[in-house]
Parts: structure tokens; C-alpha cells; sequence
């Protein structure tokens, strides 16, 4: 009897081990199927703090972002936000009850007088959304029934680097991770032979306003998970190239007996930072391979190259970036981030809007069109914009032919397309004088959870404990807008 008993509990247990094992391996299976970076064996380290589960929250619509950021602050009244209004207001004052209403920077409260300017350039309805774009935009003209305007953005900086930081980080001081650097530390990667996090920057007129390479670090997260910069040149990423002499396998022992040091560093001395080292030292070798594959766009056919234009022939432009960044993309690279600096218009406006919108519309298209047709758009979220609008009204003299706008953080627009995003919305509307948001604000940090959201995170769930404080991209704001998502 007794050993019939002491069978009867070993059956018991074992079936229920086995049915609990069943569901596991059950959540094991679906989960790899959302992310099949979370079984590599580098995904399963000591430390879950540290190193959190590479998994998403629930299941993502997107699985990669592109972000063509358009860095200096595009005027929306030149480019999606029509506002015919300014046509009868042209050089009259703004009024002071509504001038009063937003923040203007030091660079025009000197100025006499504040007169309302309309934009010279003539906007026409596409699509079936019947979205307004601006005769700047001839090519995103024909793809507005694929994106999604968002004409009610608003932010809470009013000068360029606090207003970049802000954008890209949630914070406008420097020292806070980036969004890409989130993504890298909450989802990993797909993709073991490059970064998750590869920034490319268009080469500059001289005249730009220059970029701080804080808005893509990692912050207080590990340092591995900070943005890596490919350059324009002949080697996208110094020190690669094996030096005379070197062989592959010589690099390959060097690394091995170097990563053994560190973890015997490690061991004793448990120091995370070391483990970041070790990546560091290992995704470096692995690029030796795959950084010049990906970036070799000699073998891309004639008909791409007319898809974005003349100049994605031209290393460094905007429009060879956005190639790159299509044949990242494919490579399943999570955060591939473009800067487009120039868009900074205190003066001369109408000339220098001009330049830029020639050096991006075609490209920017090209793009949209060129992951739609291999399947790619379906997946990747694409995102269009800067760090703040124009102000209405004409900073310095304004004459028949010229004039220029100073930074305004009460209105701009950005657009989004691709992964889980509504195609042909436009969203938000500002007041007459594109002054205010009067329809669906958007703020900074609602687009930023809007945007984790996409990807499977819960931007209130991803955080990272720093000086006793859990810190996360949206701080303690941001919702995500729904009315946004497919």
C-alpha cells in the first residue's frame, strides 16, 4: 500500500510537471516568435536588472524605426500646415493678446515690430485624405496617402540642443539615453553581426547648427547600447580594417585573449561595465564582416538610384543615407537614425527652404516607395521631423521676396509612416496663424510612448534605476495616442 502511495504522488507530480512544462515551453515558443533575439544564449545573462528580458510587452507592430530627423526646425507653415489666413494678415502686426501666448526666444525681443508673414510658396490637396502639402514637396505629395501628419506637436524647449535632447532623449540636459538606445536595451537585436543602433548623418552646408553626439548616447544604460556612427567616407567605421600585417584569425585571438581578461576582471571585481566591454570588443570583430557588406551599394540596380535620386550616387548626402538605411533595415537593424541638419531659417527663408527641400523630398519618397514594394514598410515605422516650428510672424525685416522665421515650440508638424500607423490621417490642427495647437495635441513625450508602443513596449514599464531613481524616455508624462494607430 505504501508503495502504491509513494507511486501515486511520483505520478501525480510528474503529470504535473509536465503540463506546466507544456505551457512554458509553449510561452518560450510564441515568445521567440516576436523576438527570436530573447533564445540567444548572449540574451540570458546574471544580472535581469542589468539586462532585462529582450521581449516586448505584447505583441509589436513594428520591428525596426527609420527616423529621418530633420534637425534645426523645419517651418510647418512652408511645408504641411497651409494657413491661407496669413495671406490677409501678411505684414500686418501680430496681435499682442496672442503673441503673449507662446514663449519667443532672445533673438527677437529687441525687434520693434512683429509682422505676420504668409508663405510664398503655393500648397495643393493630394491624395484621398486631401492632405495639404507645399509645392516644396512635389514627390511626399505623392505618398501622403501612405503617411500620417501630425500637424499638433508641441514642446517644451525653445532653443536647438535643449530642444534636440529633448526630442531624442525626454530630457532636455544632456546624459540621458537615447530612444534608439532604449530600444537597444529593451528588445536587443535581430540582427547579431551589426549594432542595434547605427546613427548616419548627412554632410553639412557650413553653415548648419551643429549636433551634439549626446542626442545619441546611452546615457547612464551600458555602454553597448549607445549609438554607433557610421561615417561618409571610405571606412564607415574606423579601425576595422585589420592593420599590415594582421590577419583575420590574428584579430580574432587578440579579442579572444582580451575578452578573457575581462571576464576574469569581471569575476572578481563584478563590474557591469566590464560585460559592456566584452560586447563591445565582439560586436567589433563581427562588424569586420558585416559593415562593408551592408554599406556596399555599388551592386544596387540603376532603377533604385533614379527612385531616390541623382544624389544617393554622392556618399553623404541625405539621399545616400536613406539607402543605407534601407539596406539596414533589411538587415534587421532595430534603430536606424538619419540627421538632416540645415533647416534653421532665422533669414532668407524662401532660398535656403528651397536647398533643403531639394536635398530630402525625392529621397524621403523614394524611401517610403522603395521598402513598400520588398515588403518592408509593413514592419518598419518610418519618421519625418524636427525639434520645434517657426513662429508666424517675420524675424527681422521682411521685404516682398524675403524674410525669416525664429524658433516656436507651440506648434510643428511631424509625419509617420509604415508599422501600425494610419495611412492618409492628418492629425491635429493649429489655430489660423499656425500658433497654437486648438485640435488633438500631441506632446513630445506622447509621440515618444506613441512610438514605444509600435514597437510592443509599455513606455511606462522600460525603465532603468540610476542614483535611486527609475528613469524611463517619457519621465513620468506621456500617453500613447491611440486615434494614431492602425
Amino acid at each position: 500500500m505504501e508503495d502504491f502511495l509513494n507511486y501515486k504522488r511520483f505520478a501525480d507530480s510528474r503529470r504535473s510537471f509536465l503540463k506546466k512544462s507544456s505551457l512554458g515551453l509553449g510561452s518560450i515558443a510564441l515568445s521567440t516568435l516576436i523576438n527570436p533575439s530573447i533564445v540567444s544564449s548572449q540574451s540570458i545573462l546574471k544580472n535581469d536588472f542589468y539586462y532585462p528580458d529582450k521581449s516586448p510587452h505584447f505583441i509589436p507592430k513594428a520591428k525596426r524605426v527609420i527616423y529621418l530627423f530633420q534637425s534645426g526646425g523645419p517651418s510647418q507653415i512652408e511645408t504641411f500646415d497651409f494657413k491661407p489666413e496669413l495671406v490677409n494678415w501678411h505684414g500686418k502686426e501680430i496681435p499682442p493678446s496672442l503673441k503673449k501666448t507662446q514663449r519667443n526666444s532672445g533673438m527677437v525681443e529687441g525687434q520693434s515690430s512683429y509682422p505676420l508673414v504668409k508663405s510664398i510658396f503655393d500648397f495643393k490637396q493630394y491624395g484621398d485624405s486631401g492632405a495639404w502639402v507645399s509645392d516644396l514637396f512635389p514627390h511626399t505629395a505623392k505618398i501622403v496617402d501612405e503617411i500620417c501628419i501630425i500637424k499638433s506637436m508641441h514642446t517644451d524647449a525653445i532653443n536647438h540642443e535643449p530642444a534636440v535632447m529633448f526630442m531624442q532623449t525626454g530630457s532636455q540636459l544632456s546624459g540621458r539615453p537615447s530612444i534608439g538606445s532604449w530600444l537597444s536595451y529593451g528588445l536587443g537585436s535581430d540582427n547579431k553581426d551589426l549594432p542595434n543602433f547605427v546613427v548616419l548623418m548627412s554632410k553639412s552646408d557650413g553653415g548648419a547648427q551643429p549636433l551634439n553626439s549626446a542626442a545619441w548616447s546611452n546615457g547612464f544604460l551600458p555602454s553597448h547600447h549607445q549609438g554607433v556612427q557610421f561615417r561618409n567616407s571610405k571606412d564607415p567605421v574606423l579601425f576595422l580594417n585589420n592593420p599590415s600585417g594582421i590577419t583575420q584569425n590574428d584579430r580574432k585571438r587578440a579579442i579572444d585573449y582580451i575578452n578573457e581578461l575581462n571576464t576574469y576582471q569581471q569575476d572578481f571585481y563584478q563590474d557591469l561595465n566590464i560585460q559592456s566591454q566584452i560586447k563591445q570588443y565582439e560586436m567589433a570583430y563581427k562588424m569586420q564582416q558585416s559593415v562593408p557588406e551592408a554599406m556596399n551599394v555599388k551592386e544596387e540596380p540603376e532603377h533604385v538610384y533614379k527612385l531616390y535620386g541623382e544624389d544617393a550616387k554622392i556618399p553623404g548626402t541625405f539621399a545616400a543615407n536613406c539607402l543605407q538605411a534601407r539596406r539596414l533595415a533589411e538587415r534587421d537593424v532595430k534603430f536606424i537614425q538619419l540627421y538632416h541638419t540645415g533647416w534653421d531659417h532665422h533669414g532668407n527663408l524662401p532660398s535656403n527652404i528651397k536647398k533643403q527641400a531639394k536635398a530630402t523630398d525625392q529621397a524621403t519618397a523614394g524611401l517610403i516607395k522603395d521598402l513598400k514594394q520588398r515588403g518592408l514598410l509593413e514592419d518598419t515605422l518610418v519618421i519625418w521631423g524636427g525639434e520645434f516650428g517657426r513662429t508666424s510672424f517675420s524675424q527681422g525685416r521682411l521685404t516682398k521676396d524675403n524674410y525669416g522665421r525664429d524658433h516656436h515650440p507651440g506648434c510643428f508638424t511631424m509625419w509617420m509612416a509604415g508599422a501600425g500607423v494610419k495611412k492618409g490621417l492628418v492629425y491635429g490642427q493649429t489655430d489660423d496663424f499656425s500658433y497654437n495647437v486648438v485640435e488633438n495635441p500631441v506632446h513630445v513625450h506622447d509621440f515618444q510612448a506613441t512610438l514605444l508602443h509600435l514597437l510592443g513596449i509599455n513606455h511606462e514599464k522600460l525603465n532603468f534605476k540610476y542614483q535611486g531613481r527609475r528613469f524611463r524616455l517619457t519621465d513620468v508624462h506621456g500617453k500613447v495616442i491611440k486615434d494614431l494607430l492602425a
